[in-house]
């Protein structure tokens, strides 16, 4: 390899040409070039979802319990949300994206909305839910 393909971070195997990418998966964390871990926690979020519309009968049946319901999405949503997690520096900015879906999910999971006015950690309570800002900070 000569000097110029060094200086230009080009990486050649037999004369073919690896593209760069700025963020690839690995283990199931995506790394970005600059060590950002946006698209991780987006990811997060996402699988968070995608369980939550996968349980959706469940946890939003009037007729079963909150505390039940609680329990269920601790055991079933929230460890696909923070899979990884203790491998990220979670800042603020994160921990709020995290903590807005999933408020959004308690929320109607109980049957209430914003316009309720009823706080997040009274849902938290009835639900027997702890935030998950609290949970990222311990992993």
């Amino acid at each position: 390899m000569s000097s110029s393909n060094r200086n230009e971070g080009i990486v050649r195997i037999d004369n073919q040409k690896i593209p760069r990418s700025e963020h690839f998966c690995y283990l199931g964390s995506i790394m970005q070039k600059e060590g950002d871990i946006v698209d991780d926690v987006a990811h997060g979020i996402r699988a968070g979802w995608l369980k939550w519309r996968g349980a959706s009968g469940v946890l939003c049946d009037k007729q079963i319990p909150l505390k039940l319901k609680g329990k269920f999405y601790k055991t079933a949503r929230r460890p696909a949300m923070l899979y990884g997690a203790e491998c990220w520096t979670a800042n603020k900015q994160y921990v709020h994206k995290m903590s807005v879906s999933e408020m959004e999910m308690l929320r109607w999971m109980s049957g209430k909305t914003r316009n309720d006015r009823i706080r997040n950690e009274s849902i938290c309570g009835s639900l027997g839910v702890a935030p998950i800002g609290d949970k990222m900070w311990e992993s």
